[in-house]
């Protein structure tokens, strides 16, 4: 029996994908294969061709994005299954961070791979046709990054730790924001994020209206274990028209990940398992790459003051030493 008990599963968002994903796993694992077999069907290319090689420089395109990452996701959850035949490592909870939150509900049973898979998409082609603006990471608390949003017509999109909060908007407002922001807070720091859109604030309303009838469509099952909302910070009910209403919400409001890792610490969990993405410098093979969230998770832990194991699970090298030294 493996030495944890309580194990959250978390999946990263738009900003971990990059060429060559998923193509060790391809080669390595069978279920690996068939998860990218049966993505090609469902999204109607080949999302292997995509993912592996991306030789049209497709894979930072929101509308690929999202559906290129939901498959890798869930491809290294597979392989990292087939390898706990005993099913000694049973996530207690899980989360995932914007995009990843749909990994999370299949890994919860709420959603097959294909409709998850079916609504990421229709989700990135509706945040792609109708975003506008750009998104702004800055190591402001939530209070004073909501003044200047609020003066500058921009919207909150994230609250990631306590003082790393994402703010959004047009790029006019946001270039002004930007110039307060340093003249304001000469110490703080603000990075722009590759993105297509404003993501989590009012400028993603219209795409959210288009989105609730791709929502309405999909048939959800009830949870088989908690999952975090990104909306609330809190774990979804697991009535189906409340799930479906906070995955609305969550396209134009600020997805609250300090608060979900509050309710994950709340549960006690005593380790954390990362599927999916990688970061890394162009060019960098999947073995060499990084957990995305791993960082701002652990700053998460460290605030807390909560002990909690963190293993990457994005690459057949970070699977099989997961799998060699837990199982």
């Amino acid at each position: 029996m493996a030495q944890f008990r309580k194990v959250l599963f978390v999946f990263p968002g738009q900003g971990s994908q990059y060429r060559g994903m998923g193509s060790d796993l391809a080669q390595d694992f069978e279920c690996a294969r068939e998860c990218f077999d049966l993505a090609s069907e469902v999204v109607g290319y080949d999302m292997g061709e995509l993912c592996f090689n991306d030789k049209q420089d497709q894979i930072n395109l929101t509308r690929f994005t999202q559906p290129a990452l939901l498959t890798h996701e869930i491809a290294c959850l597979r392989a990292f299954k087939s390898l706990d035949g005993n099913n000694e490592i049973l996530p207690l909870i899980a989360a995932g961070h914007s995009l990843g939150e749909y990994a999370a509900l299949v890994t919860a049973g709420a959603l097959s791979f294909e409709d998850a898979l079916k609504l990421v998409t229709k989700r990135a082609e509706l945040m792609s046709d109708y975003g506008e603006g750009s998104m702004l990471a800055t190591t402001l608390d939530y209070a004073a990054a909501k003044i200047l949003a609020d003066k500058f017509f921009c919207g909150i999109g994230g609250c990631n730790l306590p003082e790393q909060t994402v703010i959004a908007g047009n790029d006019a407002d946001l270039a002004l924001l930007t110039k307060a922001l340093k003249d304001t807070y000469p110490r703080k720091r603000a990075i722009p994020l590759k993105t297509e859109g404003a993501f989590h604030t009012y400028l993603m309303v219209e795409a959210a209206k288009r989105f609730r009838e791709v929502l309405e469509d999909v048939s959800f099952k009830p949870l088989e274990l908690d999952v975090l909302s990104n909306y609330t910070g809190e774990a979804h009910e697991s009535d189906v028209n409340a799930i479906q209403s906070r995955l609305f919400f969550q396209l134009f409001s600020p997805v609250q990940w300090m608060a979900c890792m509050d309710e994950a610490i709340s549960f006690g969990i005593d380790a954390i398992v990362e599927f999916g993405g990688g970061l890394g410098k162009e060019g960098v093979p999947p073995e060499e790459r990084r957990p995305n969230l791993e960082g701002m998770v652990k700053k998460a832990l460290k605030l807390r003051q909560h002990n909690a194991e963190y293993f990457g699970a994005i690459s057949v090298q970070s699977i099989q030493s997961l799998a060699d030294n837990i199982l």
